[in-house]
């Protein structure tokens, strides 16, 4: 099985502005507000330099959940302050996650982890994703704010 493969089984596509191929699998009924109820999606990153998941926030939870290929190392920068560098993967004995929440607020980004060539996974939101509610990571304003992490967070930005 290839990236090339799993791009053409799923039909993935370009993911706008954050990076990677995808596809929506799910979206469940509309609420008064316009949103869907909740949604999927399968998500595949190489290991190509620019084939990340940009630093970026959501309005709700977002659960992500490891399906196949090689770990994904996320970086979480918290509104408190705090960061985490959790892995998606199948060792879950060794600490990697197989499925993980992300807060809403939260930043988040990830990339094949060093080593890897490619990782195909998943994205569950509940209410659903909308455009209106992504917001795009801005190196100078998540460097300001988390210091301790300004190689990652630069790594994982994109204009």
């Amino acid at each position: 099985m290839t990236p090339d493969d799993l791009v053409a089984h799923y039909g993935l596509e370009p993911l706008p502005r954050e990076g990677g191929r995808f596809r929506q699998t799910w979206a469940g009924p509309g609420r008064p507000d316009g949103r869907p109820e909740g949604t999927a999606v399968v998500v595949l990153l190489t290991d190509g330099p620019d084939d990340f998941s940009a630093l970026h926030r959501l309005p709700a939870d977002e659960v992500w959940h490891f399906y196949l290929g090689d770990p994904l190392q996320m970086l979480l920068l918290a509104p408190d302050g705090t960061a985490r560098t959790p892995v998606l993967g199948p060792d879950v004995l060794g600490g990697q996650h197989v499925q993980l929440t992300v807060p809403a607020g939260t930043w988040m980004g990830a990339r094949v982890a060093a080593g890897g060539a490619w990782t195909l996974f998943g994205c569950t939101m509940a209410p659903g994703f909308t455009y209106e509610g992504y917001e795009h990571g801005d190196a100078a304003e998540l460097t300001a704010r988390h210091p301790d992490q300004v190689d990652r967070i630069v790594a994982l930005c994109r204009p």
